[in-house]
């Protein structure tokens, strides 16, 4: 555990020394729903002005995220697929995992609701729903982890989507907010992480579905990458925006980001 391994102390000592060295920069290769959702926007100038270490991030799918801090292209990963993100410390890729901040996936659809699962909260139940009906589904279909969740979800409930590629189930190979544009588009329930959701302007007659299975719950994890694997990793940048992130003060700035007065991550760092 990060900030609470160093204590109070060391990480005091951490973020006074990063704000002495005002030309320190870092690379967060992260998801779309952290950035889409406004998070990082709020976050960061909070980290800056503390630390002066500028925080740039590249906002991708979990699964492409990993591969590019495999390909050494960054100093943290920010992820929410915790079997890959264990897999990456495992092969001395990371450091060290921690549970940062979480919140749920949901399914959307349209008012009308074709396939009749408007206030399940059991979710293999309305993707076997969805399925037996042939209702459109839009999969964003690109390793994210949203895709990741999905698929598993899906084998949960013993129904193989794929089968029906280009029939009631629809790939988009794209990212969760051009998902959702396809899919409200064509009239297809969509799974997606509730601060996107939130944040995600096109609605147009869509609401939440599916929710509140346990099934759903959306964890997020941070990572340094490993300098003995990446040598270009900034060290000690690094490790104190991690160590920011889950301290006292980075889970009580993550709590208070909102959209349209609505809470879109609960941090759940160890300790908090």
């Amino acid at each position: 555990m990060f900030a609470r391994t160093l204590g109070a102390t060391a990480l005091a000592l951490t973020l006074a020394g990063a704000a002495s060295a005002q030309e320190q920069s870092i690379l967060v290769q992260s998801t779309t729903s952290t950035a889409n959702s406004g998070l990082y926007d709020y976050l960061l100038p909070i980290f800056q002005d503390k630390t002066g270490v500028q925080v740039n991030v590249v906002a991708v799918g979990t699964g492409q995220a990993i591969k590019n801090a495999e390909n050494c292209d960054g100093d943290v990963l920010l992820v929410h697929a915790k079997p890959s993100e264990e897999k990456f410390v495992a092969a001395g890729f990371g450091t060290e995992r921690t549970d940062l901040m979480y919140n749920d996936f949901v399914i959307v659809g349209p008012a009308a609701d074709p396939a009749g699962v408007g206030g399940m909260s059991d979710v293999q139940g309305a993707l076997s729903q969805i399925a037996e009906k042939g209702a459109m589904f839009a999969s964003r279909a690109d390793d994210s982890g949203t895709h990741k969740k999905e698929m598993a979800l899906w084998a949960d409930s013993s129904v193989d989507p794929t089968s029906a590629s280009g029939g009631w189930y629809r790939e988009t190979g794209s990212g969760m907010g051009a998902t959702l544009n396809a899919g409200i588009g064509m009239g297809a329930y969509v799974m997606t992480d509730r601060a996107t959701w939130i944040s995600f302007a096109n609605k147009q007659d869509y609401q939440i579905a599916v929710q509140g299975d346990e099934d759903m719950f959306n964890q997020y994890g941070v990572i340094p990458v490993n300098s003995e694997k990446c040598p270009s990793v900034n060290v000690d940048a690094a490790r104190t925006f991690a160590d920011w992130l889950v301290s006292d003060e980075g889970q009580e700035a993550i709590a208070g980001f909102k959209v349209a007065d609505q809470q879109l991550f609960f941090p759940n760092a160890p300790g908090n």
